[in-house]
Formats: structure tokens, C-alpha cells, sequence
């Protein structure tokens, strides 16, 4: 199952429990859906606990009968989509004018008598998100969205949200594939709105997937980091061991003063030592600067006897 399906899910197992409250949720639903008018009611998703809720709910608040069709989309029934419509066409018309909207105003627009105080809010976009919400797998992406078939629809939505206190957030509207797609982009932002329309377990998973992110991106710099150490490690070790074998051809270690000497055998025994280890293991521990001075004069030496 999806996020978004799963997002959908929670929100329709949280209960509504006043009049004002269903009715601000139905209304969501109703006004948000692909086809909303005085003659047809009907609406398509793929979630089966939105489908249940937008058949009860809209049937108990205005009366009308709604017919429910699934078509399955994948053997088995693991995909199927759901279209719920009201076949009669005074029924349609009763939902119209019992949310107050009228022919004679073709434009659709939130009527806000539907939405009676700030604690409707919640309701009524739970509706909006059943309906036309989605809301990216937060593994992937920080986004979420609502595809609106109305410009005017589109724009008063994307003031409604931005005038809540509780979200921070400024969403914004673009067009798309014929429809308006008002959308909020971010982490924080995100989980506000699903904590606001009732998914907190939602709200949660993002929390806990960026938590995982991070702890991830800190371990793959950490490794990064590391493997980067000993790589750099090695390159200077075997640049260092070649001009030891150098001077050891061509003059002998023994040549060597006792200090650089001592260094010298030091690496050749233990190439996969740092420089601190290396300044550790001197019969007279040394720095991490002193042991690069001393290893620095060796490749000053070797490349004097090569001639470079």
C-alpha cells in the first residue's frame, strides 16, 4: 500500500463526532471531487476506506442514495478503483442546495457557511484530502498536494490553508494536466498539515524517516571520511616506502643518521601505520609533525640520489 493510501486510511478511522464537524468533512468531500454540480455527484479513488466514508457520509447528511462501482485493476483485487456517483438527478440537485450552492452561480467556491468555526477546518480538509490529496512516500520526497479541478476552488483552498496559525507554511498553486495543484513542499510543513487533519501517524513517519535520513547521511560522510584518511594514508605510505628502498639501493640505510635510520626500518616493518602510530612506536615518541619532518627529509634524500 502507498503512503498516500495509507495517509487516507488513518484519516478515515479517525472519528467525527459532532454535526458541525460531519458536516464540514462532507462538504470537503463533496466540493473538492471531480464532478460537483446541481446535476451530477460523483467521484473516483482508489482508496476503499475513502470510498466507505464518502458513500456514509454523504447519504447521511443529505439523504441521497449513492451507488458504488469497483473495478479491479490487478488479479487478486490488490488494486481497485472505486466509483461512487449519484445516479438521480434530484438527488444531485438536493446535495447542491444543501451546501448552499446554487445554478444560478456556476463558479464554485468554498461557501464558508458550511465551515462554522476554526475547529471545522480540520474536518473540512480532511474531506479536500480524501478526495484530491496526495501525499509523497517521505523515502522519497517531501511533498504534498491537492489536485483541484477549479481555479477559483484552487485559490480560495490555498488562502484557507495559508491563514491557519497552527501550519507554518505558505503552499502554492500551479497548473497541471488540465487541473490546479495546490501543493506544500517540506518536512515540517508536511507534517503539520497531516497532524492538523487528523493523521499523526503520518506526521510521525516522516519524522521518523528524516531521523533515519540523517543518521544515515552522518554514517555514509562518516565512512566517506574515513575510507578518504586511508586512502591518502596509503598514497603518502607508498610514496614513502619507495624512497626508503631508494636510498637502500643506492647508499644503504645505514648512511642515515640514527633518527631518519630508526624511521626508516620503522616504515618498511609497518607500511599500514599512520603517522601517529609511527611517532608512537620511535624509541623516542614523536610528534605527528615531527615523524612527516623526518619522513619528508627521506624523499629529500631519495630524490637527491635519483638526480630529481
Amino acid at each position: 500500500m502507498s503512503f498516500s493510501k495509507e495517509t487516507k486510511a488513518e484519516i478515515c478511522s479517525a472519528p467525527i463526532d459532532t454535526p458541525e464537524y460531519r458536516k464540514a468533512a462532507a462538504y470537503g468531500m463533496a466540493l473538492f471531487s471531480r464532478t460537483f454540480s446541481a446535476s451530477a455527484v460523483s467521484y473516483t479513488t482508489e482508496s476503499r476506506p475513502a470510498a466507505m466514508l464518502y458513500s456514509e457520509i454523504i447519504s447521511s447528511m443529505t439523504g441521497a442514495i449513492v451507488e458504488i462501482r469497483v473495478k479491479l485493476t490487478r488479479r487478486g483485487g490488490e488494486n481497485s478503483v472505486f466509483t461512487l456517483s449519484v445516479p438521480d438527478k434530484n438527488d444531485c440537485q438536493r446535495i447542491f442546495e444543501y451546501f448552499g450552492h446554487s445554478t444560478s452561480r456556476p463558479n464554485l467556491r468554498i461557501n464558508r457557511a458550511n465551515i462554522e468555526n476554526d475547529q471545522c477546518i480540520p474536518y473540512f480538509l480532511r474531506g479536500v484530502f480524501l478526495v484530491c490529496g496526495n501525499v509523497t512516500n517521505p523515502d522519497k520526497d517531501y511533498h504534498l498536494e491537492f489536485v483541484v479541478p477549479h481555479k477559483n476552488l484552487a485559490a480560495d483552498l490555498e488562502k484557507l490553508i495559508s491563514d491557519i496559525e497552527e501550519i507554518d507554511t505558505g503552499p502554492h498553486t500551479v497548473y497541471r494536466k488540465g487541473s490546479y495543484v495546490v501543493y506544500i513542499k517540506g518536512s515540517d510543513n508536511i507534517e503539520d498539515m497531516l497532524a492538523y487533519i487528523g493523521a499523526g501517524m503520518s506526521s510521525l513517519s516522516i519524522i521518523q524517516s528524516k531521523m533515519f535520513k540523517s543518521v544515515r547521511n552522518r554514517i555514509n560522510r562518516q565512512i566517506n571520511s574515513e575510507t578518504a584518511n586511508i586512502n591518502k594514508t596509503a598514497e603518502a605510505s607508498a610514496k614513502q616506502l619507495k624512497a626508503i628502498e631508494i636510498i637502500s639501493e643506492k647508499r644503504g640505510l645505514d648512511s642515515l643518521p640514527d633518527e631518519l635510520k630508526e624511521l626508516a626500518e620503522l616504515r618498511l616493518e609497518n607500511p599500514e601505520y599512520n603517522l601517529r602510530e609511527l611517532g608512537a612506536s620511535l624509541s623516542k615518541p614523536l610528534s605527528r609533525s615531527g615523524v612527516n619532518h623526518r619522513l619528508n627529509k627521506l624523499i629529500m634524500i631519495s630524490e637527491e640520489l635519483s638526480g630529481k
